[in-house]
């Protein structure tokens, strides 16, 4: 990676925050620069599994200990809701999660308790002093918490809610001197000074396209579901081919309902020979619509076919044979993995991951800016930072950028194209 030699200071920071995210094992060579035990030192003997953060303060009698997670998922709801406070340090960061929600929500909000634990131990512990809230997975509640941390006056970063209104409630909200917020929420958009975390459609149809124009591809058709979420994968994929001297020939939106014979017949009146379609699908199955397009011959030789991640929340269909999609690399969690599943037995997902690189990310600017070091200039340098989820970014406009892995759907499974490739 190349950084700017016109703000030493600013250097000294983005390399001090790639090292502790990416930590020891970092292929980039940063953990040369700056290891994660010149940041803070972790639980135990250097170069050791990390053992679970120190116990949180506010524990209820006879509920579990941080250290009994369950050996097959996260910590319990009542372990979780107990233990509020973790870490000694100066410069306090609020994280709002759903711990007590039902279903997957829940459990996805205590893997990412889990997920804040382990870098507590690894780099937060003596930096900062976290104080998790329990949104128990509610929007109301989660933005009257969000603006109770913002405007506190003491959390010099806000991690989370993962509740989707939330966020976007935040992203209207104006004032410039308020904390960051590190938004947790599934295809948040972001907005100034609330940054979007996750890996969006947007980015990974900014990126498969970007993949295929690279490769001299021209002329490409977005098809994507009509509704509020069309605006901005149209806006990130025509930015991402313009790179390459490509253009975005068409958008047209479609119904889930029409079972997609009807946007097909509209692409192939409006656009003749493309050279490529991306099919974004929201929160809704792609079949209908690659079912039409493989009625016209598509994927083949003469058109390819790009998917996004969010396929991939469904089982692969033979239908996705040939398609292309960008989206992050499970084995980026190999530097946190085995001492997650060592520390919480059970296998880390991409909701660990996330809230591993906030906190850690978090404990990297308290080390190297200190309690204020929490601004734009850091947060938006255009370096951006390595974590177990990858290479990110954050722009001003709130959104994220991410270079991943670049795949093909052969035979039903995922094959590696290319190791690395982003739509910026």
């Amino acid at each position: 990676m190349k950084f700017g030699r016109h703000d030493p200071r600013l250097r000294h920071i983005v390399l001090a925050l790639v090292a502790a995210l990416y930590g020891c094992q970092s292929k980039s060579g940063a953990s040369d620069v700056l290891d994660p035990s010149a940041i803070a030192a972790p639980a135990g003997k250097a170069g050791a599994p990390a053992a679970p953060a120190q116990q949180a303060s506010g524990q209820i009698s006879g509920s579990p200990a941080l250290g009994s997670a369950m050996s097959t998922g996260p910590t319990s709801a009542a372990a979780a809701k107990a233990q509020l406070t973790l870490g000694t340090g100066p410069t306090k960061v609020a994280m709002l999660l759903p711990l007590s929600a039902p279903g997957s929500t829940g459990e996805n909000g205590r893997k990412m308790y889990d997920g804040a634990r382990l870098a507590m131990a690894d780099l937060g512990d003596k930096l900062l002093t976290l104080t998790i809230e329990d949104t128990r997975g509610d929007s109301g509640y989660a933005k009257d918490l969000a603006v109770k941390a913002i405007t506190s006056g003491t959390a010099k970063a806000v991690i989370g809610p993962s509740e989707l209104a939330a966020a976007q409630h935040l992203a209207k909200l104006s004032g410039s001197k308020r904390p960051p917020v590190l938004a947790l929420a599934d295809n948040f958009a972001g907005g100034p000074g609330v940054y979007s975390v996750r890996l969006s459609e947007a980015d990974s149809a900014a990126a498969g396209a970007a993949a295929i124009a690279s490769k001299g591809a021209k002329k490409f058709v977005l098809l994507v579901p009509a509704g509020a979420d069309s605006s901005p994968i149209e806006s990130r994929v025509a930015n991402a081919l313009s790179i390459y001297g490509a253009t975005l020939a068409v958008t047209l939106p479609y119904s889930p309902t029409d079972g997609g014979a009807k946007v097909v017949s509209d692409m192939s009146s409006l656009v003749e020979a493309p050279d490529a379609v991306v099919v974004a699908s929201g929160g809704g199955s792609p079949i209908a619509v690659l079912a039409a397009l493989k009625a016209k011959g598509i994927p083949g030789k003469a058109v390819t076919l790009i998917g996004t991640d969010r396929w991939l929340e469904r089982p692969i269909d033979p239908l996705y044979e040939g398609a292309y999609i960008a989206t992050l690399d499970e084995s980026e969690t190999g530097p946190i993995a085995d001492r997650f599943k060592a520390a919480y037995k059970y296998q880390p997902d991409v909701n660990v991951a996330y809230a591993y690189d906030m906190v850690a990310l978090s404990a990297g600017i308290a080390s190297a800016a200190g309690p204020d070091g929490f601004n734009k200039q850091v947060l938006e340098n255009t370096t951006g930072f390595r974590g177990s989820t990858g290479l990110f970014r954050f722009r001003s406009d709130g959104s994220s950028q991410r270079s991943m892995p670049f795949f093909r759907v052969e035979k039903g499974k995922l094959k590696l194209v290319e190791k690395s490739t982003a739509g910026f």
